[in-house]
């Protein structure tokens, strides 16, 4: 995937006979995107734009859209494929909220261990994502779950973290 666009959702199931679809978005803020024009969808690993004629929300995270030239038959095509947009869409997050590719090669830093290397990466496993750190070419896993999360310090680039007791000591202390 490419680095310049970012993963907002996906096309779930058809709605009614006019082409317009389900959409679900994977945001912790979907009334944020009420207005978009357009998206970019994933088809055989290309990047498509679509222009949005209709867009309306139907709960939480779930909207139904109407895509321009796109009408019943060819609706389905689009069902199960990934939405994007481009990162410079992104909001801005303050305070100890971050967005993944945001804080990579930033240092981290543990209330107890001191530094413990840089971000390297998030793995994106089911609903738990791991931040990956580089500690001297080895690697430190860390649940990216707000609680381990005390502080981002955003002009230094550096990550402050409180990690379980023994947690760090798993990978480091052998």
């Amino acid at each position: 995937m490419n680095k310049d666009y970012f993963y907002l959702g996906k096309i779930t199931k058809p709605f009614g006979y006019k082409g317009e679809l389900f959409i679900y978005l994977d945001t912790d803020e979907p009334k944020k995107y009420e207005k978009l024009d357009a998206v970019f969808i994933q088809l055989d690993d290309e990047l498509l734009p679509y222009i949005i004629e209709q867009l309306g929300f139907r709960g939480d995270q779930t909207a139904v859209v109407k895509f321009k030239d796109v009408d019943f038959e060819n609706s389905k095509e689009l069902i199960g494929a990934e939405l994007y947009l481009p990162i410079s869409m992104l909001p801005p997050l303050t305070d100890n909220k971050f967005y993944y590719h945001e804080v990579i090669g930033f240092r981290v830093i543990d209330q107890v261990k001191g530094e413990i290397g840089v971000c390297i990466d998030f793995i994106d496993i089911s609903k738990q994502p791991i931040m990956q750190i580089d500690y001297h070419g080895q690697e430190i896993l860390i649940p990216a779950i707000d609680e381990f999360f005390d502080r981002i310090d955003r002009e230094n680039k550096i990550i402050y973290i409180t990690a379980p007791d023994g947690l760090i000591d798993v990978y480091i202390e052998k």
